[in-house]
């Protein structure tokens, strides 16, 4: 019998589900490859650790951007070493495999999800949208006629959308996540320190003292880089003032995406979502403060849900499990 696999291929993390196990797999999605042979020589945690560190014959590759394939062969590794190693594929068996694709994909970048898995060995691929997947993840009653709103920021972006009868009836998807609020503390501290820092330096400074609104105080970290005027190596103290003043304008770009969806609901189903409020998925969730601040931008009351970087992963297992949870069920591609 073939595994039956559920995969979250975020930009950030890779997350697996497996039938009658549970998730089994949550791993940052990055691989190093030695270029010379196309060998995979790290994957995951220890991977990342290599970004920015890797010698010469060898490169760490992120190879999914934004929720889609942004390289397909580093993609088809990274998947096949994953189902060998968790005993998914083998010589007399290929896994049938679920995965989430963001709102805004296109037919040409859902398709290259499809072929890069059933390149890594799948027997069968099928695709369920990432905010369905999330909203039955986070518990929310998709196929009620009353409407429900999510909001997942990942790492590549934040998707907006509202639900209603099973389906997603009005949604939206901006380049804006994790990645970008990495990038926003790195060119402040660029431009007000003259300090370069690594991706790593400045994901580790947003969760250890990031904060979303103005006036939280989370103390201050030491960070370390290049002072790029006097070349040469320095450490800066930084609190969480300074990160969110990094960060607070692509923040508020999030909320503004998120009263645009409003506006443009239905009024009955906007009615719903006032009354009953927005449920706030993925890793961005976990930013101290979010949650305030969507509140007070949109006057709505926001709810993080129990494990939000999880959800996802979790919603496409219960499909699996449960495909009739969805009116139209899920259709497989086979090979």
């Amino acid at each position: 019998m073939p595994k039956h696999i559920g995969l979250d291929l975020g930009t950030s993390n890779t997350r697996m589900f497996v039938k009658g196990k549970g998730i089994i797999l949550r791993s940052p999605t990055v691989v190093t490859v030695d270029k010379d042979d196309d060998r995979v020589v790290a994957l995951g945690r220890e991977a990342k650790m290599m970004i920015g560190k890797t010698p010469s014959n060898m490169e760490a590759y992120r190879p999914i951007r934004n929720g889609v394939v942004a390289d397909f062969e580093v993609t088809t590794l990274m998947l096949r070493e994953y189902f060998v190693r968790t005993e998914s594929l083998s010589l007399f068996n290929r896994p049938v495999v679920l995965v989430s694709t963001p709102e805004n994909c296109t037919e040409v970048e859902r398709l290259a999800v499809e072929n890069a898995i059933f390149a890594a060995g799948a027997k069968a691929v099928g695709t369920v949208k990432s905010s369905l997947a999330a909203a039955i993840g986070a518990g929310l009653r998709v196929n009620d006629h009353r409407g429900c709103m999510i909001v997942d920021i990942g790492a590549g972006m934040t998707q907006v959308a509202v639900i209603s009868s099973g389906r997603i009836i009005k949604s939206r998807a901006v380049k804006i996540g994790g990645d970008r609020l990495d990038n926003a503390i790195i060119n402040n501290l660029l431009t007000k320190r003259n300090l370069f820092i690594g991706e790593m330096s400045a994901e580790m400074i947003k969760v250890k003292i990031g904060a979303a609104v103005s006036g939280i105080d989370r103390g201050a970290c030491d960070v370390s880089g290049r002072n790029e005027k006097l070349k040469c190596a320095q450490s800066v103290r930084i609190s969480t003032e300074d990160v969110y003043g990094a960060i607070h304008t692509a923040l508020e770009s999030i909320c503004r995406t998120i009263s645009s969806v409003l506006e443009s609901s239905p009024p009955e189903i906007a009615g719903d979502i006032s009354n009953f409020g927005i449920m706030l998925v993925g890793g961005g969730a976990n930013i101290v403060g979010i949650a305030e601040l969507i509140t007070k931008k949109t006057g709505l009351r926001v709810t993080v849900a129990k494990n939000p970087m999880d959800c996802e992963c979790v919603g496409i297992g219960r499909l699996i499990e449960r495909p009739s949870i969805l009116q139209d069920g899920i259709l497989y591609k086979n090979r």
